[in-house]
């Protein structure tokens, strides 16, 4: 029997650190990756509202719940952008952190 589209594992890849993980369609990028014990995209409220963890999509796609738009603007959504805890892959995504705890992760990661 085939995976219902929710079901079906895309692989989602940080560009800043070139790790990746997998995340079923009907899971949001960020729950998967706190799910599997990874770091990379910062944390914060998990509800859409405070955009700790705003991304930008540099390949791939995404389907995209309610985010709060004083961070992510209609505009900015339109070329990538998102917040990892509303975003759910349609696809293997290539993601950078764009958020403001971009910093930690770049230096974590000798990037800066």
């Amino acid at each position: 029997m085939p995976a219902q589209d929710g079901a079906r594992l895309h692989r989602i890849t940080l560009r800043e650190t070139g790790e990746s993980y997998a995340c079923a369609g009907d899971r949001s990028l960020l729950k998967a990756m706190v799910a599997l014990g990874r770091r990379g995209i910062p944390s914060g409220c998990h509800g859409g509202g405070c955009g700790v963890c705003k991304i930008r999509v540099l390949e791939g796609s995404v389907r995209c719940e309610a985010m709060s738009r004083s961070h992510v603007s209609v505009e900015e959504q339109a070329t990538g952008y998102a917040l990892a805890c509303r975003a759910y892959p349609l696809s293997d995504v290539v993601l950078e952190v764009v958020g403001g705890m971009r910093k930690g992760l770049t230096r974590r990661y000798g990037l800066l």
